[in-house]
């Protein structure tokens, strides 16, 4: 080492403190590293892709090579400086304890964190090109590293301690998945963002969350006399059509209003005629996904399903439409029954039909209604009272006052409701 001049040491300390400065990007810019797009990378064919995705299969192997060659870098460094030293002042105690922290600072900042900074800030930059390194090096090191791993893994199943040791392909829940939906502003139109955001919801809603309610269904009666029945097919509002006999829980049968139209013309035709028109009902459990419910529809080619409970009692009905309007919007062929009407006045607050589905107030009025119980506003309100309330009554629900306006039949048919109260004036 004494023929060495001073120069070569400072040029070989430089060097080494670069070559730490490499394993401590590597490092993070492989954790870094967005595991989705090299997913993409490595569709796509990109062999750096490819590499580094190799490597982040086995990460324990990775770091392991990392750690051992970025602590042996910063060892040499660190005997480096203390020849150097001893070189320039001798034995001097003082310049060793000095040269010891100039060159743990020197590391801290040159070999450490910028690097690291740097590696987080570009990491798909840093990863791909230096996965050819390190793949070599990973191979050089596995002996050393294989007997530490070793070690670890000991320890680990001693302390109970599970490690997965392949995080190259990372699982993403509902909610990071509508987080990334969220991000993705920048390249996603806003109707279009909005519609992959219910399309992940979707997951999470039954059809008794969308269904027609069993007081909205426009339903034909086979009992009923033939000008009833011809009216009702003239003035109906929708194509297909659940047929009653006597009672709406006794459903017979689905009508597709267009087959009955030569019914209509006629001067006279009876209830027998009709029900040979039937298609046989379809029914469904309340509590059935929405997006399984989607499937079914597609699976048996149907349209409509008749939603009931866990006791067979009829609770409403379900539509293709109604699925599909909870990803793309709503659409415009709903009957006026069907339609919640809002009447806004100057002062934000505004009347509400008692019928109206919170979902709806939710996604249309921006309200914040809970959605795990009740399903109408009026529901929502004999829940929290736990009672009929007269005409006058006023509550607060979710931060919205609420002034129960009419109420008919034991239902609440209108209510007003005004501006959400601040949380802080509240307080």
């Amino acid at each position: 080492m004494d023929d060495i001049s001073l120069g070569t040491l400072f040029l070989a300390l430089i060097l080494i403190l670069a070559c730490s400065g490499f394993f401590s990007a590597s490092e993070t810019s492989m954790m870094a590293l967005n595991r989705h797009r090299l997913s993409h990378l490595v569709r796509k064919g990109n062999k750096s892709a490819k590499l580094t995705a190799k490597l982040l299969a086995q990460t324990d192997k990775l770091l392991g090579s990392v750690l051992l060659g970025n602590t042996l870098l910063n060892v040499v460094a660190a005997a480096l400086t203390q020849i150097i030293i001893l070189r320039l002042f001798g034995q001097s105690e003082w310049a060793i304890v000095s040269g010891t922290l100039l060159i743990t600072f020197v590391i801290l900042v040159f070999s450490e964190i910028m690097p690291k900074v740097i590696a987080a800030s570009y990491p798909e930059r840093i990863a791909l090109p230096s996965s050819y390194i390190l793949a070599p090096l990973n191979k050089l090191f596995y002996p050393v590293v294989y007997v530490a791993m070793t070690m670890v893994h000991g320890f680990l199943w001693l302390l109970r301690i599970k490690v997965h040791a392949d995080q190259s392909k990372q699982k993403v829940n509902l909610e990071e998945l509508r987080a990334l939906v969220l991000e993705s502003e920048q390249f996603l139109p806003r109707k279009h963002q909005k519609m992959l955001l219910n399309l992940v919801d979707i997951e999470r809603i039954a059809v008794n969350d969308v269904m027609i309610p069993r007081n909205q269904i426009e339903a034909l009666d086979l009992n009923a006399t033939p000008e009833i029945l011809r009216e009702q097919l003239a003035t109906c509002h929708h194509t297909l059509l659940p047929v009653y006999e006597g009672a709406l829980d006794n459903i017979v049968g689905i009508l597709h209003v267009r087959r009955a139209l030569s019914l209509v013309q006629r001067a006279s035709f009876d209830a027998g005629e009709l029900r040979e028109l039937l298609h046989e009902p379809y029914f469904i459990p309340s509590d059935t996904a929405l997006l399984s419910q989607l499937q079914h529809f597609q699976e048996r080619h149907t349209r409509l399903g008749l939603v009931v409970d866990e006791y067979g009692e009829l609770l409403g009905l379900v539509t293709l439409e109604n699925i599909l309007e909870e990803i793309v919007g709503d659409f415009t062929t709903q009957s006026p029954a069907q339609t919640g009407k809002f009447l806004r006045y100057e002062d934000g607050s505004m009347l509400v039909e008692g019928n109206t589905p919170l979902r709806d107030l939710n996604r249309k009025l921006g309200m914040h209604f809970p959605l795990d119980g009740a399903k109408t506003l009026n529901g929502l309100i004999l829940e929290r009272l736990q009672d009929i309330p007269e005409a006058g009554t006023s509550l607060k629900i979710a931060d919205y006052p609420i002034e129960i306006i009419q109420t008919q039949d034991r239902v609440v048919k209108v209510v007003k409701i005004f501006p959400a109260l601040p949380r802080k004036a509240e307080e």
